[in-house]
């Protein structure tokens, strides 16, 4: 007789730690300068998430290690409603592995280029929402240094996400960055000032202009800058000066003047706080804690008939590309077989090659579990409970029982002094 249970056996350890054979590949829907981006479902749980991997030799080669180390560091320290946040990292013989949430709304980016018509109601919450992570983001020392429509993600609902912490920082106190990082038209004024080594560096302000000129281009169709790729930093310096910045004509003059506060050059006087931003009178009507819990139902819902993002990811992973991930398994398991060993010759050059950089810089890719840090917290939560429990049952019983014990004490007492 059957027992009912399928006598397949699961091709992972569900209590093992996690790695690629957790996940089914779906479909690619993004990709980077050395990494590509997939959705995936976790098989024990079923939930979907999206996977970044990077090949190891590439970012060797690119110097971007340092880069994949960072953002995985400083994204394993968040948590907000308004982050993608971090839940799996992992490696194997070829690639690297980072896995976030999910959001199948697409970016801003995307919507744009399908001409959808934002209004100053859109955008009033989406700056909500990313002034909210941009302070929570301060609370934790760090600058984004590349908010854009591109790293703006909407999820099912509607909410924006800010995501790509790659050349994210953190900041020790009073410290400032000195760098020139993030995408040229989105920079702040004090960015450029400190490459023409005009001031001492710069600090979160610059991800609020970063959030201005996002929201600006949203409701005007362009920036309030024409600074491309190829604008030297002189030219760039004489637009923040000399050029006039003409507000979208449709706009209501709340959001008119925010944005202009947001855009003020000089970063001292540039709008900045969430304390700030909450003071503004076109803030006024709006309960920032009910955005935080959204309660605040966004006016764009994307569409749920089909993916939000370029479908010509797919056909590269399926057809162009060389190494394609859905076929990791079966290519690493051939090489094995081949070889007689754990990895192929050319694998485990690529390997030796990435040990030797991890080694002189003295760090390493190492794992991730969220589910397995929140199932921890939560049985720490009820140990305390617990703990907290006993505690409050051993406290003022025992006077009690005192104090009922003794007259009864005095009565035996009595008792036995009476004559018989």
């Amino acid at each position: 007789m059957g027992t009912g249970h399928s006598a397949r056996k699961e091709s992972f350890d569900a209590n093992g730690e996690v790695n690629f054979d957790h996940f089914q590949i779906l479909r690619a829907i993004g990709k980077g300068s050395f990494g590509k981006v997939c959705i995936v479902q976790k098989k024990d749980t079923k939930k979907m998430f999206a996977m970044k991997y990077m090949n190891k030799n590439m970012c060797v080669r690119k110097d971007a290690i340092l880069n994949v180390l960072r953002e995985v560091e400083i994204m394993r320290t968040l948590d907000h409603p308004f982050l993608v946040n971090l839940w799996f990292t992992f490696e194997d013989e070829e690639d690297m592995f980072v896995v976030v949430d999910l959001l199948l709304g697409g970016d801003l980016r995307y919507h744009m280029q399908q001409e959808v018509d934002f209004t100053d109601t859109h955008v009033k919450l989406y700056l909500c929402e990313i002034a909210l992570a941009l302070d929570y983001l301060r609370s934790r020392n760090i600058v984004h240094r590349d908010i854009k429509p591109d790293n703006i993600l909407l999820d099912e609902e509607g909410h924006a996400h800010i995501t790509d912490f790659n050349i994210a920082t953190t900041l020790a106190t009073g410290e400032l960055a000195t760098s020139m990082s993030g995408t040229k038209p989105y920079m702040a004024p004090e960015v450029f000032a400190c490459s023409l080594e005009e001031s001492r560096g710069y600090g979160y302000p610059v991800d609020w202009w970063s959030m201005g000129v996002s929201a600006f281009e949203l409701l005007k169709g362009r920036r309030p800058y024409e600074i491309h790729g190829s604008t030297t930093l002189t030219e760039v310096k004489a637009l923040f000066h000399t050029s006039k910045v003409h507000y979208p004509s449709l706009c209501d003059n709340g959001m008119k003047d925010l944005l202009r506060q947001l855009l003020e050059v000089d970063p001292v006087q540039r709008l900045s706080t969430l304390a700030g931003f909450k003071r503004h009178p076109f803030m006024a009507d709006t309960d920032l804690d009910s955005v935080l819990r959204k309660e605040v139902k966004p006016v764009f819902v994307p569409s749920k008939d089909h993916l939000n993002c370029d479908p010509t990811y797919e056909l590269e992973e399926m057809i162009i590309e060389t190494k394609p991930l859905h076929k990791k398994k079966k290519r690493l398991a051939k090489q094995n077989s081949r070889k007689g060993e754990m990895m192929s010759q050319s694998s485990t050059e690529e390997m030796d090659e990435l040990q030797i950089y991890l080694k002189s810089i003295g760090k390493n890719f190492t794992p991730y579990n969220r589910e397995k840090s929140l199932e921890e917290q939560e049985r720490k939560k009820l140990a305390d409970l617990e703990s907290e429990k006993e505690t409050t049952e051993s406290d003022e019983p025992v006077k009690q029982t005192t104090v009922s014990v003794e007259p009864e004490k005095q009565t035996i007492e009595a008792e036995t002094t009476e004559p018989s």
